[in-house]
């Protein structure tokens, strides 16, 4: 059977007697929980003063989790058990180490196996988990940090994107360095159109072409559309379209991020048949303000998957 070993870690800026709560009683996972998010109307029940939490979802699944042992402000061990959408078991521990005076370090591991026949997925369901590990990580000291967590979905029907023309600039990078490099790009972008007020013509988005979680990398497009393509674009920019077509749209509020929440639950929506991909045409996501409008708490990103 292919073993599957995950492990990711987070700086939380609180004492290690402040986050062992929020990871040894199961009634805050609701809270942190970067699945939980996806579906909000997912039935969830915490038994036993906290130390067994059980789920059922269309989404998410279903399956139960126990605290089995633990060291108060140190570690807890957890047993996973996953009825749907196939069965299987883990086990679960997440790991408190002091960092100073008033900072912990919370990882959190997991080690499954995969049914046999599945061992061509092992790279990826390892790179899944532990970008779902990471979501929750970020969520969890959020919720420490500031008792609650900045990251909130709004889910919409399906609607027609009118289309638009673009001139942006194409980039592949490590999935790390995304958030810089994205700056840097809308930054070009909007030094090369703020003596051309006229050509702008909607608000800045980013067109992802692909996706490699395995070597944690990606391509995309940072754009925004103008009224007509110029001739003369500078070296490094480029232009396009994007067609009239049907979308799905989750909109995310709060901080960039947490974007990955998004993205997570239309993936999930669409393995759960809630809606076919159109994958003629790149997913995208619309930035409805930029952290120069608004606070990081406030910032609104509709993330759109192009549906036949």
């Amino acid at each position: 059977m292919p073993e599957i070993h995950v492990a990711r870690s987070v700086l939380i800026n609180a004492p290690a007697e402040k986050v062992y709560p929020a990871v040894a009683d199961l009634t805050h996972m609701q809270a942190w929980s970067p699945w939980l998010i996806m579906e909000p109307e997912a039935r969830v029940e915490v038994k036993r003063d906290g130390l067994f939490y059980e789920w059922e979802g269309k989404r998410v699944g279903s399956g139960n989790m126990e605290v089995t042992d633990s060291r108060e402000n140190k570690w807890v061990n957890y047993d996973l058990t996953f009825l749907k959408p196939w069965k299987s078991t883990a086990k679960v521990r997440f790991e408190l180490k002091e960092k100073g005076e008033n900072s912990t370090e919370a990882t959190w591991y997991m080690d499954s196996s995969l049914p046999f026949f599945m061992f061509w997925m092992k790279k990826q369901m390892e790179a899944y988990i532990g970008m779902d590990y990471t979501r929750g990580l970020n969520m969890l000291k959020e919720y420490v940090e500031d008792g609650e967590v900045h990251s909130k979905l709004l889910f919409g029907d399906r609607t027609v994107y009118p289309g638009c023309e673009y001139v942006g600039i194409h980039r592949e990078c490590p999935l790390d360095k995304m958030g810089t490099s994205m700056e840097e790009d809308f930054t070009k972008l909007g030094e090369y159109l703020k003596d051309r007020p006229e050509m702008a013509a909607g608000n800045s988005f980013s067109i992802y072409h692909n996706f490699d979680m395995v070597n944690e990398k990606a391509a995309y497009t940072a754009a925004i559309p103008v009224a007509h393509i110029p001739s003369d674009l500078p070296d490094g920019m480029t232009s396009g379209s994007v067609p009239e077509t049907e979308i799905m749209t989750v909109t995310h509020v709060g901080p960039y991020q947490h974007l990955g929440n998004a993205w997570s639950t239309l993936y999930s929506m669409e393995r759960n048949k809630e809606f076919k991909q159109n994958k003629k045409t790149d997913p995208f996501e619309v930035y409805r303000n930029t952290p120069g409008e608004a606070a990081d708490e406030e910032l609104i990103t509709e993330v759109n998957f192009p549906v036949k």
